[in-house]
């Protein structure tokens, strides 16, 4: 069966896979989602148990793709895409207690979560334009990680341009360097003079101009991306196979900035995967946990935190969810979106409010708390988290409904990401791995730019 894609907005042209994926964002503002999930039954999932994770990737992601990418060729993209990871099982479980287990997701090449959806769509990308003998122009914002992981994914092609923005001295200095020490002529680093919410309208604003959209055939690797989401379905399904699914029900705590890794939790749902809680786990910028509080979805302003990847007031991928929540009704959540965007705030219906605690727990931590988490985990296991899988653990441990229940607290980030923030909580400073030993001595590339769009398309139209 052939899927395909519609806009959360309902005013943009219903594509093919092939076509969703290079579009990235949609042309009335919205994003992709799949016009129907096609779910697995309880047999099919009992069947995955035995799997590799690239045979597993392979089985998820053939369902999304099916008619627009050969078979051939998307397990090819898999097995190159996760060969790169520095551990056998690509995405390992350690127990950290009784029934808390820690998913980590940082043995791909710039040690973040993000490596399992980027270094897989930096090579779908490719083999699309090569298929259709297209170029294209890659524009993406970044808190910290999708950044490195997007260039590490992109990287050195002929036909892909990678433009990135990330908030000027708002991430941390292995994370910037991860970035700008990459010296591909295709590769272009800018630190914007603003937050990441600022990065992010930056681009929002770019693919909203058609006439410079299709000029320059803008492509999204954001979380907007919906490859993004559907490559992040599958280390749920990982993670839940192993320990014992579908038989039993797992519950999982994501740390939670644009709501992107979360969603791909909704979708393993829908596909069928017994999952018996989500767990929204925030810092400080709360904008997600206020919400499932309060019923109303409303800005506040960024503050910064040991946990910068998660400094977000404008969750994007949580448009996706509201689009669900809404009946799927298009013109409603452009009503929304546009009163969101003049008035700062939305308040969902009462069904919808409903709705959605029915779905999610969520808990915010704070910076003392997150240190206390990562010192305390330290001291008991010997574990390192970094700031952001320390949250995760803590909301974890305070949302959780049924402690019999395993809990699996996605670990999103190596501890060696944040080496400030590891070394205040618990007085130890995770080194670099050895693959990574030189990074500070790489030498680096970036621009500094104004938050201003029609400078930001001057500097990328001269590059182009």
């Amino acid at each position: 069966m052939t899927i395909k894609y519609v806009s959360t907005r309902g005013n943009a042209p219903t594509l093919s896979f092939e076509d969703a994926v290079l579009a990235g964002l949609a042309s009335d503002g919205g994003l992709y989602v799949p016009e129907s999930i096609p779910a697995f039954t309880m047999a099919e999932i009992a069947g995955m148990q035995a799997m590799s994770y690239p045979e597993l990737a392979f089985t998820i992601i053939s369902r999304f793709t099916e008619g627009s990418i050969e078979p051939e060729a998307l397990e090819r993209m898999i097995a190159d895409a996760y060969a790169t990871f520095r551990h056998d099982a690509v995405a390992p479980l350690k127990q950290l207690d009784v029934h808390t287990f820690l998913l980590e997701l940082f043995h791909g090449p710039t040690l973040a979560f993000k490596d399992f959806a980027l270094q897989f769509l930096g090579r779908l990308l490719d083999h699309i334009l090569t298929k259709r003998g297209q170029k294209a122009v890659i524009v993406g914002a970044t808190s910290g990680d999708t950044g490195s992981a997007a260039i590490s994914g992109c990287s050195g092609r002929d036909n892909i341009e990678i433009f990135i923005l990330h908030p000027q001295g708002r991430v941390s200095e292995v994370q910037r360097r991860q970035m700008t020490s990459v010296l591909d002529k295709n590769v272009h680093n800018i630190a914007l003079k603003g937050t990441f919410d600022d990065c992010q309208d930056m681009v929002k604003t770019l693919f909203s101009d058609h006439d410079f959209r299709d000029k320059y055939k803008l492509t999204a690797v954001n979380s907007i991306n919906w490859a993004r989401i559907m490559a992040q379905v599958v280390y749920y399904f990982y993670a839940a196979l192993a320990l014992g699914a579908p038989a039993k029900r797992i519950s999982f705590s994501v740390p939670t900035g644009n709501f992107g890794d979360i969603y791909a939790g909704v979708i393993a749902g829908r596909l069928g995967l017994p999952i018996d809680q989500l767990i929204i786990a925030t810092n400080r910028n709360d904008i997600l946990t206020r919400c499932l509080n309060t019923g109303t979805y409303g800005m506040e302003g960024v503050t910064a935190s040991l946990s910068p990847s998660m400094d977000i007031q404008i969750s994007s991928n949580f448009e996706r969810l509201l689009f669900d929540l809404y009946g799927r009704d298009g013109k409603q959540i452009n009503d929304m979106m546009t009163r969101f965007r003049s008035e700062k705030k939305l308040t969902l219906t009462p069904g919808v409010w409903e709705k959605l605690k029915g779905q999610f727990a969520a808990s915010a931590i704070s910076d003392e708390d997150t240190k206390a988490t990562i010192a305390s985990i330290y001291q008991s296991t010997g574990e390192l988290l970094d700031p952001h899988s320390a949250v995760g653990v803590a909301a974890g441990h305070r949302a959780r409904r049924d402690t019999g229940t395993p809990l699996v607290v996605l670990a999103t980030a190596h501890p060696a990401k944040f080496p400030d923030a590891v070394k205040a909580a618990c007085h130890i400073h995770p080194p670099l791995p050895e693959h990574m030993k030189d990074l500070f001595e790489r030498q680096e590339r970036f621009d500094v730019l104004d938050n201003d769009v029609d400078t930001m398309k001057r500097y990328i139209s001269e590059r182009v």
